[in-house]
């Protein structure tokens, strides 16, 4: 395996040579582009010199058969011919319809001016001048460079984004390797302590602090059982997604501080969706430890579940300092807090829990700084 600071030194080569190789195609496009250039103009000075040997032959004694040719040959290069004061006297290879209005071909010859310099005729007493443009293929090549630099662009993106998302893909594993460690190693002190609740219902301890350990112990295997399926497709099962709620609701509710007001409204009614019992318990308990942290452990929070048309909602509304309205979508990005302390995986993973392993949505519904968010999931409602 490549040490990191060897990756790093290699991926800088191919970076430099890339653009080494880059501009080199860029120089040669331009040499070429130069020496196609000076070709077209030894063409226009020959088809001037036809021109003018056209113009001063003796019918009699000159042979016209070569300059006719070299006057005929030229299909793809504009030639505009005019006189000293800039009088135009003939158009080729040109749109009738600039040819044919006088300002479109006036505009059309000081475009060529910028193109070329001028090839002077004399003919006798009179002089006049040959302007022409780039031909088509010349055309073509100016912007070969700038299709040229966008393809190593988009490949540059490319390989970029196929990086990225295979380092994501490294940490992805690493993340998930660790999650299953970590939920092995808390496998052998939960066996000892589901134990030791025992040995205390065999010493007669008080009953309600038995139960309360029981629980603290059931909620670890909770716990270790969620961090074991992190990196597997968990299975969906319908559940009543009301008790479901209800129950971590309530477990967080009965362990937060008391200046906390927690208020649960929902429809007297069983409804059934897909969901994975562990996985929604992970992601209320995220949602409702996040306006926790948002009151900063005090204030009210509100969590109701109601039916609108096809769809259901939950809702979870804290007093809490609020979001920036930016932020809406940052604050579920892996490692965004707004938070001292803190990793910023929570909304995260609610969001790949919700909406990749549980077919729901899961946004911020609304906020106001200074009074409070609300939060909301949706899942298709299948009664």
């Amino acid at each position: 395996m490549l040490s990191s600071s060897k990756k790093t030194i290699y991926r800088w080569i191919f970076i430099l040579s890339s653009l080494i190789v880059l501009i080199l195609i860029l120089w040669n496009t331009y040499s070429f582009f130069q020496t196609f250039k000076e070709e077209e103009r030894l063409k226009m000075e020959i088809w001037a010199s036809a021109l003018k040997t056209l113009n001063d032959a003796n019918l009699s004694d000159t042979e016209l058969e070569l300059p006719l040719m070299i006057l005929t040959s030229n299909t793809t290069i504009p030639i505009v011919q005019t006189t000293e004061s800039d009088s135009i006297i003939s158009m080729s290879n040109i749109d009738e319809k600039i040819t044919s209005d006088p300002h479109k071909a006036t505009d059309f010859l000081n475009k060529l001016k910028s193109q070329n310099t001028p090839i002077e005729i004399v003919f006798g007493q009179s002089t006049q001048y040959l302007y022409y443009g780039n031909s088509s293929l010349l055309i073509k090549l100016t912007y070969y460079p700038s299709v040229l630099v966008l393809l190593f662009l988009i490949f540059s993106l490319m390989i970029f984004s196929f990086y990225r998302a295979s380092r994501m893909a490294l940490q992805n594993k690493l993340w998930a390797g660790m999650a299953k460690e970590t939920a092995h190693q808390i496998g052998t002190p939960l066996s000892s302590l589901l134990g030791w609740v025992e040995i205390m219902k065999l010493d007669q301890v008080d009953e309600t602090t038995v139960s309360e350990i029981e629980k603290d112990v059931s909620r670890l295997e909770f716990i270790a059982n969620r961090f074991s399926k992190i990196g597997s497709k968990p299975q969906l099962k319908e559940l009543d997604v009301i008790a479901e709620t209800k129950s971590t609701f309530e477990y967080i509710q009965s362990r937060s501080s008391k200046q906390i007001t927690f208020s649960f409204h929902a429809p007297n009614e069983t409804i059934l969706i897909p969901l994975n019992k562990d996985l929604h318990g992970w992601t209320i308990e995220n949602l409702i430890k996040n306006a926790i942290d948002a009151m900063k452990g005090k204030g009210e929070i509100n969590l109701t579940i109601l039916k609108d048309g096809k769809y259901l909602k939950i809702l979870v509304t804290d007093s809490g300092g609020g979001i920036l309205k930016s932020n809406f979508k940052k604050i579920f990005e892996p490692g965004f807090t707004t938070k001292k302390r803190g990793w910023g995986l929570g909304l995260s993973l609610t969001k790949r829990i919700v909406e990749e392993f549980q077919n729901g949505t899961v946004k911020v519904l609304s906020s106001e700084i200074g009074k409070g968010t609300t939060f909301c999931i949706t899942y298709k409602n299948n009664a």
